[in-house]
């Protein structure tokens, strides 16, 4: 029986005060030792079999396959579904290594494209000494994942789901290699299921990614500064990606007459600005994990717009290929799309100044029902039990306008199959104080506005604000929008100046 609310806090506490849950020493997931299995494995000389994650249909999960195709499902292993040397990394790796299978998760997969960008997170999350052949091959391989807090490695053996001998889900665009399919494989173990990778955002897998710094762009309204932003991101070597706008009632068919293919997730691979007709114009690359299907408006591949910028511009960005990528203006970028999501191990980004230090508080906690589950703060009787966590902004008065503190908030079901988490709408909100409380009552939450909050409480497993917070004290409180909602949450505060929580 899973451990809940006190037990479960002070064994996790206990945990990382032994170095449990870093990237260099992940919490195993579900007790698997991916070592000890593999050593048992290799001294027997038998394949492994995963148990915890059976090759069965409750491995693919509900409605992702009709049963007439269910029926003709064959788990193979990579070297039975070539009948010859597979191989996990073939020539290196890159977002043109695979495409989507018949699991709706195009926001894993856009995901998965901004990581083969960055090799030493790659490393992390794909350990290299991984074979599906030779002495060392024993059926069983290892991925790690950052998960609410920490981070986990997560064994899978490398039975595959196939029709045909053809993979059902994520396939490698050469079928010798089989990095994408089995790193799938290992997420949705994570996640209950392939069915239960239905539906998401990028920003869900870039932060198992990396465990760091997330920001949510809106581009209805975007910032003056949007692309100094980007930019910053870009050279910091982060994850990007972004979301079309969903379809309508109006919209028929897979794609818009434009090319993109509404509410799907696209990975942004580049940014450029080139000179057209003696204007500067700011350029985003982006590419579909679909690996077909592009923009067809200014700037894509065939755009003749190309004809009016340098001929070394034009040699360097443009490649006319059906591969998914294409370019498009920042302009069209917010005219089509809804969000950037921005992911990073460090908060660097958030910044102009290079030179600035960010530092990272987190917190883990519960929202207990009758307890510490007070709800919204229009629930004035009982929002005062929610926790309360006090930080401390110090700096220079005139550095007031500065944005120097995000603050994310991020819920966790008790759930084990992801599509049967139950959501609530999250938030916090913030208030300056001036005096010493280990516990502010009723009465000061009465008696005192908000400085700061989320600007609406969003049903979403992670919300972010990047705030002004001015030199002096204050309290955090995270909450759901009604009393007795019971939930693990994680409250992450990244802050500029010398914030002390």
């Amino acid at each position: 029986m899973p451990l809940h609310g006190v037990c479960k806090n002070i064994m996790s506490a206990r945990q990382k005060e032994h170095g449990y849950g870093t990237s260099q020493n992940p919490d195993r997931f579900q007790q698997q030792d991916y070592l000890q299995l593999k050593r048992f494995l290799l001294t027997q000389n038998k394949l492994f079999r995963d148990e915890m994650f059976p090759p069965d249909q409750h491995s693919i999960g509900q409605g992702k396959l009709e049963p007439a195709e269910l029926a003709q499902v064959q788990w193979l292993r990579p070297r039975d579904i070539l009948m010859s040397n597979p191989f996990f990394i073939l020539d290196g790796v890159s977002r043109f290594d695979f495409g989507q299978g018949q699991v709706g998760n195009c926001w894993f997969l856009a995901s998965l494209g901004a990581l083969t960008f960055h090799k030493e997170i790659f490393k992390l999350i794909v350990p290299l000494d991984q074979t599906c052949v030779g002495k060392d091959y024993c059926g069983l391989f290892h991925f790690r994942f950052w998960r609410f807090g920490k981070w986990v490695d997560v064994v899978i053996d490398d039975k595959l789901p196939t029709i045909k001998r053809k993979p059902i889900f994520a396939r490698s665009k050469d079928e010798r290699e089989f990095w994408p399919a089995l790193l799938e494989k290992a997420y949705a173990k994570v996640c209950g299921s392939y069915a239960d990778m239905t539906s998401g955002t990028p920003a869900e897998a870039m932060r198992d990614f990396t465990g760091g710094v997330h920001m949510c762009i809106q581009l209805s309204d975007p910032s003056p500064d949007l692309w100094k932003l980007l930019c910053r991101a870009g050279r910091s070597r982060t994850f990007m990606s972004c979301s079309t706008i969903p379809k309508t009632e109006t919209t028929s068919g897979d794609r818009l007459p434009n090319g993109l293919v509404p509410g799907h997730a696209y990975t942004v691979t580049g940014l450029k600005q080139v000179t057209s007709q003696e204007t500067e114009v700011n350029l985003v690359r982006l590419w579909n994990p679909w690996g077909h299907g592009e923009w067809n408006g200014d700037w894509s591949d065939k755009s003749p717009l190309w004809r009016s910028v340098s001929t070394k511009d034009r040699e360097k960005c443009l490649t006319v290929e059906n591969d998914g990528e294409f370019w498009m203006s920042l302009e069209d970028c917010c005219r089509y799309y809804t969000n950037i999501e921005i992911c990073g191990m460090r908060p660097d980004f958030l910044d102009e100044e290079p030179a600035c230090h960010w530092k990272t508080s987190m917190y883990e906690n519960r929202w207990v029902a009758g307890t510490t589950a007070g709800g919204y703060i229009n629930h004035k009787e009982t929002f005062w039990t929610n926790p309360q966590y006090r930080i401390k902004v110090c700096g220079k008065t005139d550095s007031s306008q500065t944005r120097n503190t995000l603050v994310s908030l991020m819920q966790k079901s008790d759930k084990r199959n992801r599509r049967l988490a139950q959501l609530f709408f999250i938030g916090f909100i913030i208030f300056e104080v001036n005096m010493f409380l280990q516990e502010f009552p009723a009465s000061f939450f009465s008696s005192h506005r908000p400085v700061a909050q989320t600007r609406k409480l969003m049903k979403s497993r992670e919300v972010t604000e990047f705030l002004t917070l001015k030199p002096g004290e204050y309290v955090i409180v995270p909450c759901t929008d009604e009393p007795n909602q019971t939930a693990s949450f994680l409250l992450t505060i990244f802050s500029r100046e010398e914030t002390r929580c």
